[in-house]
C-alpha cells in the first residue's frame, strides 16, 4: 500500500470555501465533503485522528489523494456536494437516493395535454409535480381533476393535421361526459388549455386562481340566465372548497414556507419535510437516512435541506426546523418558539418522532428474530437508556467500608452481557481519610480511567455507579477532570427502588421491573457489590491477623505483614519451624515469634 504524505497535500489546500474529494489507491472517490474553510476541514481528518470514531479512522486510512473545488460561498459548496454525491455515490457518504421511487403527476407538453401519474420522470415529456410519498393524496388530486375538468385520458397524437384529417373517433369517455371530444375537433384548443392551466395552478398550490376562475364563470352563466351551467360551475367551486377543507389547515398568512425536522440515533437520522403553499400543505414526506460516519444532525440537516427543496421544487424563502445550521444558507432558517409556525414545527416533530419509534421497533423485532438472547438484552438496554452505542463493554463501580473500617472499592467488567473476571479490579482507597463514599468514588473512577487513557486502552460503552445522585455526581466530576465527560454514557443505580439516574437530570428513570435490561444492570451491580464485600472481608481478616502478630514483643507491623504475605495465615506461621522463620526474619525475631506461639499453645 503506497504511503500518503498528507502534510504536503494540506499545504496545497486553500482556506476558501469549497468541496473536497478523497480518493483511494484504486482512484475511486470514497468521500465527498463541503467546508467553510477547505484547509481547516481537511486538516481535522488527519491532525485529530485520535478523536475520530472507528468508521472515520477507516476512511482516513484509505485516503491516497485529495482533490478540491473552490466555490464562492457555503451555499454553493452545499449544492455542489449534493450533486457530486448523487453522481459519484461514494461509499463513505450518506446515499442521497431513496429506496422507493415515489410517483409524480405529469402534465404533458403536447397538443391537448394529458394528466396522469407516473414513476418514470422524463422532463422532456412535460411538467412533473411531486413526488407523492402519500399515494392517497395523489389520487385525491386526480379524482378532483376528473370532477372539475374534462381532460382526455387517451394517448392519441392530437395534432392539428390529424384532427383535420379526421383520423380519430370519440370514445366512451365522450359519451359519458368525461371528455369533450377534442379528437374530432369538438373542443377548441384554447378552451382545453384554460382548464389545463387551472390544473397547473392547483398542483403548484395556487388554489385562489381556479376558485376565482370558477366564480367568474358561474356569475357569467347566471347573467345569461344559464342556470344549469351556473349550477355546474358552483358544484366545481364546492369540489375545490371540499378538497381545501380536507387539506391540513394552516394559517394562509404564513405564505410559502418549508418545514424540515430531524431526530437521530446511532444508526440513522429521521426527517419530516412539509411544503406549505398559500395556506395548505401541498407535499409531505417522512424518511430515514442511514449514517455512514456518525454524521451530526446539523450536517445531515444542511444536506437534506438542499435535497428536499430540490426534489419538491421548492422556492420558499423560509424554512422552519428544530435546528439551525451554522451555515450561510441563502434562505432564512428559523426555530419558532410561539405562534402558527411553532404549531407547524410541533406537527412535523410529532410525525418524525412517531416514524422513528416505528422504525426502531421494527428493527428490534427483526433483530430479535435473528440475534442471540445476549444481544437482544443489550439492544433492549441501549433503547431503555437512550444511548448511542450498543453497551458491549460495561464497567460498574462499588464502594465498601463496613463500619467505617478498611475502605476499599471494586470495579467489575461485563463484556457482551457476561462477566469478564480477568478485567475485574480492586482498589485500596489512598487519598481519602475516613468513610467518605463520594470522595472515594471520585478517586477510584479517576484512577481507573487515567490508567486506561495512559495505556491507550478503549473506554467502556457504559459506566454504572452503584449509588444514587451523590455517587453519580462524584464519578462525573472525576470524568470531567480527565476531560472524557460526555464521551462515555454513565448512570447511577439507587438500591432502594432500582432507580436509574442520569447526570444533570434530577428525575430518575424507572425501567420495567420485568425487563431483561434492568435484570442485567442488577446482575452487574450485585456482582460489583459481592466483589467489593469479598475484598473488604479479606482485608479485614488480614488486618486482624497483622494486629495479632504485632502483639509479639519485638515484632512490628512490617515484620507481621511480611510473615503473613509469605505464609498466608497465622496457622501456617504457628506450624513453621524456627529455621524457616529465621530465613525470613532473622534468628532473634524468629525465636520471639516461636516462643509466642509456644506460649499460646501451652495456655
Amino acid at each position: 500500500m503506497s504511503e500518503f504524505n498528507y502534510k504536503e497535500e494540506l499545504a496545497k489546500i486553500p482556506l476558501d470555501p469549497g468541496v473536497y474529494r478523497y480518493f483511494d489507491e484504486t482512484g475511486e472517490v470514497i468521500y465527498v465533503g463541503k467546508a467553510k474553510s477547505l484547509r481547516n476541514r481537511v486538516s481535522s481528518y488527519f491532525l485529530k485522528n485520535n478523536q475520530h470514531d472507528r468508521k472515520t479512522k477507516r476512511l482516513v486510512s484509505q485516503i491516497r489523494r485529495i482533490e478540491f473545488t473552490i466555490v464562492l460561498s457555503e451555499w454553493d459548496a452545499l449544492l455542489l456536494e449534493n450533486q457530486l454525491i448523487k453522481q459519484l455515490q461514494p461509499k463513505f457518504n450518506i446515499l442521497l437516493k431513496d429506496d422507493k421511487t415515489y410517483p409524480f403527476i405529469c402534465v404533458t407538453d403536447e397538443p391537448f395535454p394529458r394528466v396522469f401519474p407516473t414513476r418514470n420522470m422524463d422532463r422532456t415529456k412535460g411538467t412533473f409535480y411531486g413526488p407523492f410519498a402519500n399515494l392517497r393524496s395523489m389520487h385525491t388530486l386526480l379524482d378532483m381533476f376528473k370532477a372539475l375538468y374534462q381532460i382526455r385520458s387517451c394517448q392519441l397524437p392530437l395534432t392539428k393535421p390529424n384532427i383535420e384529417a379526421k383520423k380519430f373517433k370519440v370514445c366512451l369517455e365522450y359519451h359519458i361526459g368525461n371528455c369533450k371530444g377534442p379528437c374530432e375537433g369538438l373542443q377548441a384548443e384554447d378552451e382545453y388549455n384554460a382548464e389545463i392551466e387551472q390544473v397547473h395552478n392547483i398542483l403548484k398550490g395556487n388554489l385562489s386562481l381556479p376558485q376565482q376562475y370558477f366564480k367568474e364563470k358561474m356569475l357569467e352563466a347566471a347573467e345569461q340566465m344559464a342556470f344549469e351551467k351556473a349550477h355546474a360551475w358552483k358544484t366545481k367551486i364546492e369540489h375545490l372548497s371540499n378538497f381545501q377543507s380536507k387539506a391540513t389547515v394552516i394559517n394562509p398568512r404564513i405564505g410559502n414556507i418549508d418545514v424540515l425536522t430531524i431526530v437521530s440515533d446511532e444508526e440513522a437520522a429521521y426527517l419530516n419535510f412539509m411544503k406549505i403553499k398559500e395556506g395548505y400543505m401541498v407535499a409531505t414526506q417522512t424518511l430515514e437516512v442511514k449514517k455512514k460516519l456518525d454524521e451530526s444532525d446539523m450536517e445531515i440537516l444542511a444536506m437534506m435541506i438542499v435535497e428536499m427543496r430540490s426534489t419538491y421544487g421548492s422556492e420558499a424563502k423560509e424554512l422552519v426546523s428544530n435546528l439551525k445550521p451554522d451555515l450561510d444558507m441563502r434562505l432564512e432558517v428559523t426555530v419558532p418558539q410561539i405562534g402558527d409556525k411553532k404549531k407547524l414545527l410541533d406537527m412535523s416533530m410529532k410525525n418524525v418522532m412517531y416514524f422513528r419509534r416505528e422504525r426502531t421497533e421494527r428493527r428490534e423485532v427483526e433483530a430479535s428474530a435473528t440475534t442471540s438472547k445476549k444481544d437482544r438484552v443489550l439492544i433492549r438496554l441501549k433503547a431503555d437508556l437512550q444511548i448511542k452505542t450498543l453497551p458491549r463493554h460495561i464497567e460498574c463501580f462499588d464502594n465498601s467500608n463496613i463500619q467505617g473500617t478498611n475502605p476499599v472499592a471494586s470495579m467489575v467488567c461485563f463484556k457482551d452481557g457476561k462477566a469478564s473476571k480477568k478485567d475485574y479490579r480492586h482498589f485500596n482507597i489512598k487519598t481519602v481519610i475516613g468513610p467518605n463514599d463520594f470522595a472515594s468514588m471520585n478517586e477510584i473512577v479517576s484512577r481507573r480511567y487515567l490508567r486506561l487513557i495512559a495505556e491507550e486502552q478503549p473506554l467502556p460503552d457504559l459506566i454504572v455507579i452503584d449509588g444514587g445522585k451523590g455517587q453519580l455526581g462524584a464519578a462525573c466530576d472525576a470524568l470531567k477532570s480527565l476531560g472524557i465527560y460526555g464521551q462515555v454514557p454513565i448512570i447511577g443505580i439507587a438500591k432502594r427502588l432500582e432507580e436509574i439516574y442520569f447526570p444533570e437530570d434530577p428525575l430518575p428513570l424507572y425501567i420495567d421491573k420485568r425487563s431483561e435490561s434492568l435484570k442485567l444492570i442488577q446482575q452487574i451491580r450485585d456482582e460489583a457489590h459481592r466483589f467489593a464485600i469479598t475484598f473488604h472481608r479479606d482485608k479485614r481478616s488480614k488486618a486482624s491477623l497483622v494486629s495479632e502478630l504485632e502483639g509479639v514483643v519485638g515484632v512490628g507491623k512490617v515484620t507481621a505483614t511480611k510473615l503473613l504475605k509469605h505464609f498466608g495465615s497465622v496457622r501456617a506461621i504457628r506450624e513453621s519451624s524456627v529455621e524457616t522463620l529465621t530465613d525470613l526474619i532473622g534468628l532473634d525475631r524468629a525465636k520471639k515469634v516461636r516462643a509466642y506461639f509456644d506460649t499460646m499453645a501451652g495456655d
